[in-house]
């Protein structure tokens, strides 16, 4: 306990420091104050991170399908999972094999939709579904998410190295294509950075996590808060610290890690990647996927379709997409003399 003198000192004590005092308190004050903004915002955001289903475009009865051989193989994990080879019918003329990686909600026989065009053009395909999809395993604690992670690139991975031990096998090249979509994209790219034996990577509505949840945050800021002048005046430095802290949150919460799309791009050893977007694509936007290939090494290709959205550019315009993907494949995975022309969009690559 204090003595009668020491009480009686303590006003004057504060009386003396008194803007010492008032500058703490201010300090204390404005951290419990950021620390509160940053959590609601935090809140929101994790929400929109784990629980927002993308919308879907695939019907169940949207393509005819396709059936091959069926296989089991293991993910770089350990996850037990589906896999079916489709083998193009003229076995003395194959032109190469591409692993077929499809996207969030959807299974291996949506390769059908993409990828009959290749199988009959002397590719074959292999294909297969994601961990929690399909008939493939998954752990208890798995919880589906549109967003590529640690656990798609072990997926994507295992099937790549699968495929190429039979290729070894058989004493063919262990070069082979992936062919991604959506989410299945990311994790291709992924996989494409330390697995030099793919050669040749297509990718429909690719994105990168970081690049579009900030998009996202930037906008439905207004769910952040109802003032236009808080929200508006953020800088880029703010969402990017956002980003930061949800992220070390949702692998918490999800048991994952989400790598970055565009830092694998630059790290990515130079190799062909064919870039295919929906111009109306109003959930990834268009922009997502030129901040991708702006990142990409050269040789990279990019075609923007015109009224295509999310996922359907196969739908609007499907003999382009089947020449395009043919065309690319021929040229950089079965080493073909294809005229660039079949390539090159020079309207896509404009920067609107």
């Amino acid at each position: 306990m204090l003595a009668d003198g020491q009480m009686a000192d303590q006003p004057w004590f504060i009386i003396r420091h008194w803007a010492a005092i008032g500058i703490t308190l201010t300090c204390l004050s404005l951290l419990v104050f950021v620390v509160l903004w940053f959590a609601k915002y935090i809140r929101i955001v994790l929400n929109l991170f784990c629980d927002t289903p993308p919308p879907l475009s695939m019907g169940p009865l949207d393509f005819e399908r396709l059936d091959g051989e069926e296989v089991r193989f293991r993910s770089f994990d350990g996850i037990s999972l589906r896999g079916m080879y489709i083998r193009t019918p003229n076995r003395a003329a194959v032109k190469g094999t591409v692993v077929f990686c499809h996207e969030y909600g959807s299974d291996m026989y949506s390769c059908a939709r993409y990828g009959r065009p290749l199988v009959e053009a002397g590719f074959d395909l292999f294909t297969f579904d994601y961990r929690g999809h399909g008939d493939s395993s998954c752990t208890r604690h798995y919880h589906q998410i549109q967003w590529p992670s640690d656990k798609e690139l072990e997926d994507t991975l295992g099937a790549c190295a699968f495929v190429q031990a039979e290729l070894g096998a058989q004493g063919l090249s262990q070069d082979i294509g992936v062919f991604g979509i959506s989410r299945g994209a990311g994790a291709g790219l992924l996989a494409a950075c330390s697995d030099d034996n793919i050669k040749a990577i297509v990718c429909d509505g690719a994105f990168s996590t970081d690049a579009t949840v900030i998009a996202l945050m930037r906008r439905w800021a207004h769910i952040f808060s109802n003032a236009k002048l808080i929200y508006q005046r953020h800088s880029d430095l703010f969402w990017r610290i956002l980003f930061w802290l949800t992220m070390r949150f949702a692998q918490r919460k999800l048991n994952r890690r989400f790598p970055s799309v565009r830092l694998a791009l630059r790290d990515m050893s130079p190799r062909p990647v064919l870039f295919i977007h929906g111009q109306r694509d109003s959930y990834i936007r268009v922009e997502q996927t030129r901040i991708l290939y702006a990142d990409a090494p050269e040789p990279k290709y990019l075609w923007i379709v015109e009224k295509a959205k999310h996922n359907q550019s196969v739908i609007i315009q499907p003999e382009q997409y089947a020449a395009r993907t043919i065309a690319f494949f021929r040229r950089c995975l079965a080493g073909e003399d294809v005229d660039e022309s079949q390539l090159t969009d020079p309207k896509s690559i404009e920067v609107a």
